[in-house]
């Protein structure tokens, strides 16, 4: 479900996305045929020194070389114009949502999480995304259409590469349910590292002047050695695929050498046959391990898709959908009258307590108080980035909550 949220971003590349599975669908069955046509050229045409055979089979194998060449670069281009589209799309859509979101959406999220969704959680999806129009049309494709052509050539010697997918199988299951959570606490430590480096430039004139260089430095290494040993903790168990993929292919090969090799020397298998069958395997473990690949990095872009999804289901807080008429702004009196607020509704105690305040219209005042007394959020109420929780703020004599927020807003300096 989460996946079809993403389809409206796709709109305008989905032709390319189209374009790219059949191109690489071309490019895979242009390749299958060419282990085939090289045992035909070892059992038929060296045996009998037919010349004009091997030359014309060998210029069969280079054209289905070339085509094959020719629609992968296609479906390259087309998967990198398809995923690229989307990751901006979907980088522009979340631009867009978060500037409609009130403080309260924003402080929801932080800053720093909102930073990461829309760089690294993009970049992970639009990779997958890639990768899902490419390999995982390619693999199957190659995988089926190499296991026909292996049982059209010895039906026995299959059997070993049947025993070997239910055990990768398996494999894969185990690490996929392992590895999942431990990369959601991953993007957390990306997020507070962002959040690190965000507090430290945009108060860098203030730590500077308090001599908190050390601090910040301190502050920094902690969130990204905790970041690294997430990384760390997530990749031990992503690792474990390759050797595993390794060792079944190797073992596959092998018994495949030993079992193939007997029937060559009792005469019931023929060489080039040998030949094509080795490499109808590899192609089909490879496409396995290709899978294997995908599915990891599908995986990893999963906690990255909720992440986005969140983001792009979040309610606005604020909005002027009820508002029927187009008030206008008449001038810049502003008025707090028994005005109370809090971040969290469920929270106690209140950020502001029963502020009663008149500006004139041209009169300049001076909020004073310390560092964390809500004088920003006091004033952040005026243009309704944050709504009162009791009250009413009047701009112009008019309560802010019957104004259009760009109204509101384009009148608010």
């Amino acid at each position: 479900m989460e996946i079809k949220k993403l389809l409206p971003y796709l709109s305008k590349y989905k032709l390319y996305a189209i374009l790219c599975p059949l191109a690489i669908i071309c490019e895979a069955l242009l390749e299958i045929r060419i282990p085939l046509l090289m045992a035909k050229i070892v059992d038929e045409g060296i045996p009998s020194k037919d010349i004009t055979f091997v030359l014309r089979t060998g210029g069969f194998m280079v054209v289905m070389a070339i085509l094959g060449l020719v629609f992968g670069a296609l479906a390259a281009k087309f998967a990198a114009i398809a995923a690229m589209g989307l990751g901006s799309e979907l980088r522009k859509g979340l631009f867009d949502k978060i500037q409609d979101f009130s403080f309260s959406n924003t402080d929801k999220f932080s800053t720093a999480s909102l930073v990461t969704r829309l760089t690294t959680d993009v970049n992970n999806i639009q990779n997958v995304f890639m990768m899902i129009i490419r390999t995982m049309v390619r693999a199957p494709v190659m995988m089926i259409s190499a296991t026909i052509m292996a049982f059209t050539i010895n039906k026995s010697l299959v059997t070993v590469f049947l025993i070997a997918i239910p055990f990768l199988a398996t494999v894969l299951a185990l690490i996929a349910v392992a590895a999942y959570p431990r990369f959601v606490k991953l993007l957390k430590k990306y997020d507070a590292i962002n959040a690190s480096v965000q507090e430290n430039l945009v108060a860098i004139r203030v730590v500077k002047a308090f001599v908190r260089s050390k601090y910040e430095k301190m502050k920094f290494k902690v969130a990204n050695d905790d970041m690294m040993n997430a990384a760390i903790k997530a990749e031990k168990i992503v690792i474990l695929n390759l050797p595993f993929m390794q060792f079944t292919m190797y073992a596959c090969i092998v018994s495949i050498l030993w079992f193939g090799g007997n029937m060559v020397i009792s005469g019931t298998m023929l060489n080039g046959q040998l030949i094509s069958f080795i490499s109808y395997v590899t192609q089909i473990l490879i496409s396995l391990m290709m899978i294997s690949f995908v599915f990891i990095t599908a995986l990893i872009s999963r906690a990255s898709l909720s992440r986005v999804i969140e983001v792009i289901d979040e309610p606005i807080d604020i909005t002027d959908t009820n508002i029927i008429t187009d008030t206008k702004v008449k001038d810049g009196s502003i008025v707090f009258e028994k005005v109370s607020f809090k971040y969290n509704p469920k929270a106690e105690d209140n950020i502001l307590e029963d502020i009663n305040i008149h500006i004139e219209s041209g009169q300049t005042i001076g909020i004073i108080g310390g560092t964390g007394s809500s004088k920003s959020t006091l004033v952040q109420l005026i243009p309704r980035l944050y709504d009162v929780t009791s009250g009413r703020v009047l701009v112009g004599g008019v309560d802010v909550r019957n104004y259009k927020l760009d109204e509101l807003r384009n009148s608010v300096a």
